[in-house]
């Protein structure tokens, strides 16, 4: 295969106060990379998840506070960057059907904002951050590349349409992106507003009663450190360039059998109890997502280095001692 040093050069990483973005911030820069890290301005101060990160690797990371949806805030962020990993992103479900506009703005246009950026700076690659949303309930599994789109909620279809800008820039202007697709990623520093974080707060917070929406969809779960090395394989290939690829365990697991392992690891006496607020519109939700990673394995050589299991035990040490950061009883959407 055929590989850049990718080490030699600065990197941009968007959304790096984020769940993942953080994650990949401490592999890059553990790794030796000089790493810009763009996050999301707060007034008070607060960098999200780079806060936690241990200072011997926060000293390798230069931090850059501003707004994915403002363009000048973007390319000043670019300049001198030779590789942009793109996270930015607006992604709870929920609050895609509350405030549709809002994910128009950040995920299409903060998209644009950072492709735009890149072609300016003249970067080497742009990494844009999808999703296996975008597939919605599988037609044929495992589920590849050239799966069909299925826009079944407001955000899967802002995440389209960020896909589809990403692929005109190759094809309009050379620019070198390739567009990253990760399926159902976990971890620490995950929002509760996701499934396993929102079983494993209301255990380990002492609930008897686990409250949760439907149980049928199964889903293919990415450990979080997989899923990083995942785009830096991907960033440090020249065949991926132009390339749509998805990173998956071609592994599922239904959301009745992910609380059932919880429940057995945390607190055997709980039950699991379905809330109608916390179902998706019928047409909306996604049934099945089950990734083929077929396509990053023949370009990159990954493939995934944790079982499920294993991700899970790390997730609840790591949510046992940060439990205070979350509200377990309360249901942000």
């Amino acid at each position: 295969m055929c590989k850049m040093n990718i080490m030699a050069e600065k990197v941009l990483v968007t959304g790096a106060g984020g769940f993942i973005g953080s994650h990949l911030v401490e592999l890059l820069a553990r790794s030796g990379q000089q790493v810009r890290a763009f996050v999301h301005y707060r007034s008070n101060g607060s960098w999200g998840w780079l806060d936690v990160l241990p200072d011997d690797v926060m000293a390798e990371v230069e931090v850059v506070a501003g707004d994915v949806r403002d363009p000048h805030a973007v390319e000043e962020a670019a300049k001198g960057t030779s590789v942009i990993y793109h996270l930015a992103a607006l992604i709870a479900i929920p609050f895609s059907y509350r405030e549709p506009d809002s994910y128009v703005d950040t995920n299409v246009k903060g998209t644009l904002n950072v492709l735009w950026a890149a072609r300016q700076a003249n970067v080497s690659r742009v990494i844009i951050t999808s999703t296996s949303e975008v597939y919605g309930t599988a037609r044929y599994v495992p589920i590849d590349e050239l799966h069909p789109r299925q826009p079944q909620s407001p955000y899967s279809a802002t995440k389209i349409g960020a896909d589809a800008l990403a692929g005109s820039f190759f094809s309009s202007f050379s620019l070198p992106v390739t567009i990253v697709r990760p399926f159902n990623t976990f971890g620490p520093r995950q929002s509760a507003r996701a499934v396993i974080p929102t079983i494993i707060t209301q255990l380990l917070a002492g609930g008897v009663e686990v409250n949760l929406g439907s149980l049928t969809p199964t889903r293919d779960f990415n450990y979080v450190k997989d899923t990083v090395s995942g785009f830096v394989a991907i960033a440090g290939s020249d065949r991926a360039i132009g390339q749509e690829i998805n990173i998956a365990t071609q592994k599922e697991v239904s959301i009745r059998e992910v609380a059932e392992m919880l429940i057995e690891r945390i607190n055997p006496s709980a039950t699991i109890v379905c809330q109608d607020d916390r179902m998706r519109p019928e047409n909306s939700e996604v049934e099945r997502l089950l990734g083929s990673h077929k396509k990053i394995t023949e370009l990159t050589g990954w493939v995934p280095r944790y079982s499920f299991g294993s991700g899970i035990d790390e997730t609840i040490e790591w949510f046992e001692g940060h439990l205070e950061q979350f509200r377990p009883q309360v249901y942000g959407i």
